[in-house]
């Protein structure tokens, strides 16, 4: 059964039952409790809701305490239908759908809304800005349905329709985590930055540890003072050495001999630090127990989920010690290995590789089927083909990948074809990499003085997208193995004391009553294979999940 909801300001809405097309079966509903009639509707029907965007519509539900079981959100399939015509960008709300619709001026998508801590108020997490009522039910069943006749006219609807419903769920889930947040000490933080970074300045400046060391990165210099945290002034202490440095990142200076370096590197890990994770960050988004960032489902280009403030994703490992269950309970954690290899061994329809695949450690099997037992070299001609290292030590490992596994080679060899020729490729599912942008060959050609050769400008632009269209194909792909994995992951858990906390590209974390622990992680590897069935079927490769029921996120394996 499809349910269309539409919500007003005051708490109510109205609801539309559909037909498997999308039509209106039934007359507009309207409700002045839009909880209430979710809640009761839920129980009686099990609905796949239909609604604008669950990141609106879903937080004062679950507020509420309306969990739903499934959902399709219009805006997100809307932005993932425009990319599978070719239209990437264009305004994805029921809005501009509708417009186009009816040949109206397509409206610009609102801005985004700014990152807000959880603060006093738990709903300020979620809460979206004052503005205009959302879409009535015509323009919302008309957009559904438009829909519904899109998808079926994809390149391959069963998979798309999986896409959208993976892509739903995760809308949900995203909603559901922020609102259940991470497990967070912060009495236990508090001791990590003090043993890493020393006590907090008193006036607002560096804590005692990084001033030392800038004081001791200037004495390497020879200079009274220096700006550790400024590329520039760097830069410039080095020239004074007679160092030339393009840039300061790490991989850079860890190849100059300067009794600076070191300090300049360990400054640098602990400025990330005290920045991105230290007192203030902890002030601002732990509360109560819990860190609460606001998840965003396909916030990256491949489908991959970001955050929206926080910085949830880019945790680092020292700063996960404060990540520790609450008391009688467990992290069960589940790590997918070597995801996109074996994402490239499902699709490619490789035989060799896909047998490869079937192994507990895809590197070691590939090196003993082809590369004489050096597991190192197998790795680097794997990586080397999806990420388009095709220089230097990879070229030998790489003509040996090309001629063990061609069908796999000629893989992604097409897609980085089709993108250096401005073409669009597509994930297992559906999902369409966006457009190419000329970039610097365009500067070139405008400007006759430049200097640049504009046909080498365009060539290195050509080449450039083909290294990201080689690796969409297939870091999409393993996004939506992901996105399915915790979406079955989610109906198994249902009705259970446990709780999904953090979701990163390829791992995820159930935090769980000690005595449900194990079966949790039965319930996590079922998951997987359920993953892998409903996007490869009947393949050989394997998707190994590395568990780990730990009771802090820095014991996981």
């Amino acid at each position: 059964m499809l349910v269309a909801v539409v919500s007003d300001e005051r708490g109510g809405g109205a609801l539309q039952p559909l037909d498997a097309a999308g039509r209106p079966a039934g007359p507009v509903e309207p409700v002045a409790d839009l909880a209430a009639a979710v809640a009761a509707r839920e129980v009686a029907d099990h609905p796949r809701w239909v609604w604008a965007s669950g990141a609106s519509i879903y937080p004062p539900l679950l507020r509420a305490g309306v969990r739903v079981e499934r959902c399709h959100d219009v805006e997100l399939t809307e932005a993932l239908l425009l990319g599978h015509a070719g239209r990437w960008g264009e305004p994805r709300s029921v809005a501009a759908a509708w417009a186009r619709l009816t040949g109206a001026p397509v409206p610009a998508d609102p801005p985004p809304r700014p990152a807000a801590p959880p603060g006093h108020g738990q709903g300020a997490l979620f809460d979206s800005l004052p503005g205009p009522p959302g879409p009535g039910s015509e323009a919302l069943t008309r957009v559904f349905a438009d829909q519904l006749a899109r998808i079926a006219a994809a390149e391959h609807p069963g998979r798309f329709r999986l896409l959208v419903a993976a892509e739903s769920a995760g809308a949900l889930i995203a909603v559901e985590m922020g609102a259940a947040g991470l497990p967070w000490r912060a009495e236990v933080h508090d001791e990590i930055l003090a043993e890493l970074l020393g006590e907090p300045s008193p006036v607002g400046g560096p804590p005692r540890r990084l001033a030392e060391l800038a004081a001791r990165i200037a004495d390497a210099f020879g200079v009274r003072q220096l700006h550790a945290d400024s590329p520039a002034e760097l830069l410039r202490a080095f020239a004074r050495a007679g160092v030339e440095l393009p840039n300061t990142r790490a991989w850079v200076l860890r190849g100059v001999d300067h009794p600076a370096v070191p300090l300049v590197l360990e400054y640098k890990e602990l400025y990330r630090i005290w920045t991105a994770h230290g007192w203030a960050w902890r002030d601002a988004w732990v509360r109560d127990g819990r860190f609460q960032p606001e998840y965003v489902p396909g916030g990256v280009v491949s489908g991959r989920w970001a955050t929206r403030g926080g910085g949830a994703l880019q945790i680092p490992k020292v700063i996960r010690r404060a990540v520790v269950a609450d008391p009688g309970w467990r992290f069960v954690v589940a790590d997918a290995g070597q995801l996109e290899p074996r994402v490239l061994a499902a699709v490619s329809g490789d035989a060799r590789l896909a047998a490869a695949g079937g192994a507990g450690d895809l590197y070691a099997a590939l090196a003993h089927d082809a590369f004489g037992g050096d597991r190192a070299r197998a790795k680097v001609a794997l990586l080397g083909a999806m990420y388009g290292q095709t220089g230097g030590a990879a070229v030998p490992a790489l003509a040996v990948l090309r001629h063990s596994y061609p069908i796999a080679f000629g893989y992604v060899e097409a897609a980085a074809r089709a993108g250096e020729a401005g073409g669009l490729v597509r994930s297992w599912l559906g999902r369409t990499c966006p457009p190419g942008t000329a970039g610097f060959a365009d500067d070139a050609e405008a400007d006759p003085d430049s200097g640049a050769d504009p046909q080498s400008a365009r060539s290195r632009a050509a080449r450039s997208r083909g290294r990201f269209t080689r690796n969409f194909v297939i870091q999409a792909t393993a996004a939506e193995w992901a996105a399915t994995l915790l979406a079955t992951l989610r109906g198994e858990l249902a009705g259970t004391a446990a709780e999904l906390v953090f979701f990163q590209h390829d791992e995820v974390i159930v935090h769980c009553p000690a005595e449900q622990a194990d079966a949790v992680a039965e319930a996590v590897t079922r998951a997987g294979g359920r993953a892998r069935a409903l996007l490869f079927g009947d393949t050989p490769v394997r998707f190994p999940l590395d568990l780990s029921i730990v009771d802090c996120y820095a014991d996981a394996a």
